[in-house]
């Protein structure tokens, strides 16, 4: 008879989503097999910007199904995905139209509109500290607050916690999903009622906080039949990906910085309460929920999305790049040619992302690339000098010093960027593992009762690769040039 534990992770981002299967054998060794991996699209609908959780459910569904015929007998479920966007339900239990997504152009003026007419941007991020970002959850309340839906809806939920709801027909809130919206409390870890009402929103719609691990319930009967995987416990894992990717670093002391590296670059320290000062104020730095009672102090960039959307445009003028292309192209082109804020307003969502990087180096007195290398590696250089002010704010909020830095994610397997890290930021940096938020939300449904024994498992079943610092006085020489481009 196996003793082989399995675990069904669902690993959704906000471009992709992934049916994972974990299995951990009776001496603790840990291996990871991507069953389906499928799209996920906003959907633009008027001129809007949606989310298809009809078709993530399906896909859902879909990987259960697929488990199952590999004649495997899960423990339990699992679910995590991108944060702060919510879902609507229904008195009689339905979900309501289609999720607004956070990129969706309402969005974008909902933040200011809420400083000018509720509150100002520092009492906000007193009673939260969360990091102010256009799409927060509290200005998505505020801004659709009158909409039919969120007037009509008896329930709201996060977007993990809606699709455990769709498997099991049971609401919870989980803390770190939550955490990521500016709704929380960040000592009581509980929904601020009176913000929440400020935005226009009954405090009530959201369900009870609970912690990562719970048990949110059963697969309902009419899924468990049709999937053929029986009847399964559904997880509320940590739901914020970037807090399942963060669980599960391989990091053997507490003197270390993460870097969670996709279209988003989230870095940060992990610290054992919130902390507001200063510095975390004057430099937007957020404070959400992780693991075990820890809190992730990090600070959102904006990572690979501008390299993406370069891409993007090539492929539509007919040029399309493998990613060993995509980055050779960058070390075969000259180095700091010009540099770029990924941060600026100027990226968000641009029609043309390179004409884009040509304006903002037109603007900023600089040299703009010309070839399709010289964009990449204006944008890689321009984040490795990114991390390096960014890690330096952390020093000085937490108090804590760094030695070394994690990098996890699909980012971590880009070579060339992690050296630039390293060079840039003159301390070692630790890539992998990739798969992290899937790692993360495995470790979460095995049921580990503090943030050590988890990594201590962790540690043995990933690889990860050290690069070592080399050129750090070429990236001195330019990081006050890097400096006065980004402040202009």
């Amino acid at each position: 008879m196996s003793t082989t534990k399995y675990y069904v992770a669902f690993d959704l981002g906000a471009t992709s989503g992934r049916t994972i299967l974990g299995a951990i054998d009776a001496d603790g060794r840990l291996t990871t097999e991507e069953v389906t991996r499928f799209p996920n699209q906003m959907l633009d609908i008027n001129g809007h910007l949606y989310w298809n959780i009809y078709s993530l459910f399906e896909n859902i569904v879909e990987g259960l199904r697929q488990v199952a015929r590999k004649g495997v007998k899960p423990l339990s479920v699992g679910i995590d995905t991108w944060g702060v966007d919510v879902v609507c339900i229904a008195p009689d239990g339905k979900v309501m139209g289609v999720p607004n997504a956070y990129r969706d152009k309402d969005t974008f003026s909902a933040a200011s509109d809420f400083f000018k007419e509720v509150m100002s941007a520092d009492e906000l991020y007193g009673k939260t500290g969360i990091q102010h970002m256009d799409f927060n959850t509290i200005f998505q309340l505020y801004r659709h607050h009158g909409d039919w839906d969120f007037q009509n809806a008896e329930s709201i939920l996060f977007m993990p916690d809606a699709l455990s709801y769709m498997l099991t027909g049971k609401k919870v809130t989980e803390y770190t999903i939550a955490s990521t919206g500016a709704i929380l409390d960040p000592k009581s870890r509980k929904i601020n009622g009176d913000l929440v009402r400020a935005a226009g929103v009954d405090p009530a719609k959201f369900a009870p906080v609970v912690e990562p691990g719970t048990v949110v319930g059963t697969l309902l009967p009419e899924i468990a039949s049709l999937t053929g995987i029986g009847e399964l416990p559904v997880i509320a894992v940590a739901g914020h990906d970037t807090a399942s990717a963060i669980a599960p670093i391989p990091a053997k002391t507490a003197n270390f910085a993460y870097l969670s590296s996709g279209t988003w670059s989230l870095m940060g320290v992990e610290t054992d309460g919130p902390v507001i000062n200063e510095t975390t104020v004057a430099e937007n730095i957020t404070n959400e929920g992780g693991v075990f009672g820890t809190i992730r102090l990090l600070k959102n960039i904006t990572g690979m999305w501008v390299v993406e959307q370069c891409l993007k445009q090539w492929k539509r003028e007919g040029v399309t790049y493998t990613y060993p292309q995509m980055v050779k192209l960058a070390e075969e082109a000259p180095a700091f040619k010009a540099f770029i804020d990924t941060d600026a307003p100027d990226f968000v969502s641009p029609a043309d992302m390179p004409a884009a990087i040509m304006e903002y180096c037109k603007a900023t007195g600089q040299e703009a690339p010309a070839t399709h290398g010289e964009f990449i590696r204006v944008i890689f250089e321009s984040l490795a000098l990114k991390y390096r002010y960014v890690l330096g704010l952390f020093s000085k909020a937490s108090g804590r010093p760094v030695e070394v830095l994690h990098v996890i994610g699909g980012g971590s397997r880009n070579a060339l960027m992690n050296q630039f890290t390293a060079d840039a930021i003159a301390m070692p940096v630790i890539a992998g593992p990739a798969e992290a938020s899937a790692i993360g939300n495995i470790m979460m449904q095995v049921g580990h009762t503090s943030i050590r024994s988890l990594r201590d498992m962790v540690i043995p079943n990933v690889e990860t690769v050290t690069y070592n610092p080399a050129n750090t006085a070429a990236w001195d020489s330019v990081y006050d040039r890097y400096l006065t481009v980004i402040k202009k």
